[in-house]
């Protein structure tokens, strides 16, 4: 078994675990330390968040980026309303998704195969 991580660099730890909080990450039990965070979304969803160099992250030029597989595509859409890029919609490259940035402005993109969506899910009927 072996499995894939993301380490995102945050200029501010708080103001980044409440944003991700907001789609569903949590503290992991033994998580916090200090300067270093392992959130979990209890799906298998993990995200650890490090205090970042100073310089890393420069306002408008964060290369980074995340996509979060998300069934509930619409459902933590709505828990983010206020931030969203783009609200849902279906993609040519298959995907019904959504972006928006977190505060160090790393791009967030949450969405899941337009194949796999069903109305039940909240796909448009």
């Amino acid at each position: 078994m072996s499995r894939l991580v993301a380490i995102l660099p945050c200029n501010d730890l708080e103001a980044s675990q409440a944003f991700y909080a907001r789609l569903g990450f949590r503290l992991a039990e033994g998580g916090d330390h200090s300067d270093y965070r392992m959130l979990e979304d209890g799906q298998g969803g993990e995200l650890h968040l490090t205090a970042a160099v100073e310089g890393w992250l420069v306002p408008g030029r964060n290369p980074f980026g995340l996509y979060l597989y998300a069934e509930a595509v619409d459902a933590l859409a709505a828990t983010v309303a206020d931030l969203l890029l783009h609200p849902p919609k279906e993609q040519p490259w298959g995907m019904y998704e959504f972006a928006l940035s977190d505060p160090d402005e790393t791009l967030v993109r949450v969405g899941w195969p337009t194949r796999l969506r069903t109305p039940e899910k909240g796909r448009p009927q």
